[in-house]
């Protein structure tokens, strides 16, 4: 059976490594292996891309500061990537093959010769353009090669001691904006602060709003949907997510469901 020996050992021939800590949970094992076997010769690193909400970059920096990892942060605009901004159906793959150069970047100035991410077995069946680009780009998966699922990961997550075992899986704010309308630093400020507003009412943690032309489409688990009958709460939020720039608001009946503006929608 696959255990935490199995990560460890994926680092027996490693001088020195850098991981790439989303602040998500995979990535965030990744570094405790690494650091458990290497020491001082594993580095984590962080990309602040603008897309990245700031709940996700202070999620990293916390467990960086739990694990005792060096952590470097690093700052670029993906709104500068015409690639990028256009959001066609590729738009992950343009974030992925940026964020691995920058990363190169950094591994050479490091004199570092291996790169890691937390890209795991049950991200395979999706699609993800972000993980060919990055594989293409040299960068390896730990948890993958060693066929972790995202069960395991927070399982042994826990075990270990990392406060983000459970923490629920997100996603850069960009993905919130269908495929074909393109991505401004307008539409991820609102979105970010919506979503906000809605865990601060409602103190749900796994929250997307959609932003489709300006129309904010409310996505939450749907074991989660009662929180929003209450006319009150549901009046509050729709009317602040209004005051930051939403034409409107609807709430989406089958809730939350991973990649489902994967479809390519007129400007």
């Amino acid at each position: 059976m696959t255990d935490l020996n199995d990560l460890l050992k994926w680092f027996d021939d490693k001088d020195k490594v850098l991981v790439s800590l989303s602040g998500g949970v995979d990535s965030a094992l990744v570094a405790y292996a690494a650091k458990k076997k290497l020491g001082k010769n594993a580095i984590a690193v962080t990309a602040d891309y603008k897309t990245l909400s700031s709940e996700e970059l202070d999620s990293a920096k916390l467990v960086a500061h739990e694990i005792g990892i060096t952590h470097h942060l690093i700052e670029y605009s993906e709104l500068e990537n015409e690639n990028f901004v256009k959001n066609d159906n590729k738009r992950c793959f343009y974030c992925r093959d940026e964020l691995s150069k920058e990363l190169i970047k950094l591994s050479n100035s490091l004199g570092i010769e291996t790169i890691v991410d937390g890209t795991q077995s049950d991200d395979i069946g999706d699609y993800r353009p972000g993980i060919e680009a990055l594989h293409g780009n040299g960068i390896r998966s730990p948890l993958l090669e060693v066929k972790f699922t995202k069960k395991l990961v927070r399982n042994i997550a826990k075990h270990v001691g990392l406060s983000v075992y459970d923490k629920p899986s997100n996603s850069c704010l960009a993905s919130r904006i269908p495929w074909g309308q393109r991505v401004t630093a307008e539409k991820l400020v609102r979105i970010e602060l919506a979503e906000k507003i809605i865990k601060q009412k409602t103190n749900i943690q796994q929250v997307r709003v959609r932003d489709i032309n300006g129309l904010a489409r409310i996505e939450v688990q749907s074991d989660k949907l009662t929180l929003l009958d209450d006319d009150e709460t549901r009046n509050e939020i729709f009317t602040k997510l209004k005051i930051i720039g939403f034409s409107n608001v609807e709430i989406n009946p089958n809730g939350y469901v991973s990649g489902n503006l994967n479809v390519i929608l007129e400007n």
